[in-house]
């Protein structure tokens, strides 16, 4: 199940930081038997940042059980350093995932237990001190369970006291929350400490975010959330917006449709390639300012830029089976060759 990519990266100096569920997708065939593939929405993050050439940390300890060991083997083979490299007792976190005849995934979770959530706020936020380099922190899907909350809330308020970015990934899966108030409380919570939110069309709904469309529940959020700098809201196949508090608002969809293959990681290669691009811009950018501050002072172009970047990551990932996020070089030479359609009309 591991494909060996490349480890560079692993000496690089670390910018993101990256804390949430790895797990074990059972993806149902139709002859009716299960394809094991590795997933979760921040383990899968942290393999699409680290093949876009940054240096990422993931933050959560994995198990010693074969499919523990099969997540860590894939990290590392894509360049992501591990936290905790010492594997631990607890067994790993389970997802069985049925496509619906237009690749859609519905999952249902196996969770109480699991290696992923052996993790406190101290831990997260001591691994964070000890990474001079970092820009980042990243969490969101599994994480913002309401039972999870005095773990990643502390966390997130220590990292943005401390002055670096926060993104926060909604990616709610309310199948599997038996209370979804509390878990709507929780996603909340954790996206006002936010610079940076991602959210699709299908978590406004979940979130009950007024509005009469996407993007008018879009806009409300980021209004609702004064701490947060910019806003990804992401449609599916009908492309993705990004909204700055500044009132840049960009849009993109691909000109052309494709060949869709399944969805999984999608959003998650999606929010990699969006960041990618904007730690590369700073990088290029220079100065002494921190990259939130960057964020910040988004101008409408490096907007439009990273969210073609962003697009073309996404669009690369759902023409392979299972998660497989593009590089950069696969990314960036797509959305020359395919430029994007920008009215959403």
């Amino acid at each position: 199940m591991t494909s060996v990519h490349n480890t560079s990266q692993a000496t690089a100096p670390i910018q993101a930081a990256i804390a949430g569920e790895a797990l074990i997708d059972l993806i149902r065939r139709p002859d009716g038997s299960y394809l094991p593939c590795l997933g979760g929405a921040l383990y899968n993050l942290c393999r699409a940042l680290a093949r876009q050439g940054v240096g990422t940390q993931y933050l959560n300890p994995l198990s010693r059980d074969r499919f523990g060991r099969e997540l860590a083997a894939q990290l590392v083979a894509d360049g992501v350093l591990l936290a905790q490299p010492e594997p631990v007792q607890q067994v790993t976190s389970l997802a069985v995932v049925n496509l619906n005849e237009h690749g859609h995934p519905d999952y249902a979770f196996y969770r109480e237990g699991v290696a992923d959530r052996a993790v406190s706020a101290q831990g997260l936020d001591d691994a964070c001190t000890a990474l001079p380099a970092l820009q980042l922190v990243c969490t969101g899907a599994l994480a913002l369970d309401a039972c999870d909350t005095a773990i990643y809330l502390p966390w997130l308020e220590a990292q943005r006291a401390a002055g670096r970015c926060v993104v926060a990934d909604a990616n709610l899966r309310p199948s599997v929350m038996p209370d979804l108030v509390a878990y709507r409380t929780t996603v909340h919570a954790a996206l006002a400490y936010a610079h940076i939110i991602k959210a699709s069309d299908e978590d406004l709904d979940h979130l009950a975010v007024p509005g009469t469309d996407a993007l008018a529940r879009a806009r409300h959020l980021l209004a609702a959330n004064p701490q947060a700098h910019l806003l990804a809201l992401t449609l599916g196949g009908d492309g993705a917006w990004l909204l700055h508090r500044n009132g840049t608002q960009c849009f993109a969809k691909e000109a052309q449709p494709l060949q869709v293959v399944d969805t999984v990681g999608a959003g998650d290669s999606f929010l990699a390639g969006l960041l990618a691009h904007l730690l590369r811009q700073a990088q290029t950018a220079g100065g002494a300012e921190s990259f939130a501050h960057f964020v910040a002072s988004l101008t409408a172009e490096t907007c439009q830029h990273a969210l073609r970047h962003a697009l073309a990551s996404a669009s690369l990932c759902v023409m392979e089976q299972g998660c497989v996020p593009p590089g950069w070089e696969a990314a960036n030479e797509w959305s020359r060759l395919h430029p994007a359609a920008q009215d959403p009309a």
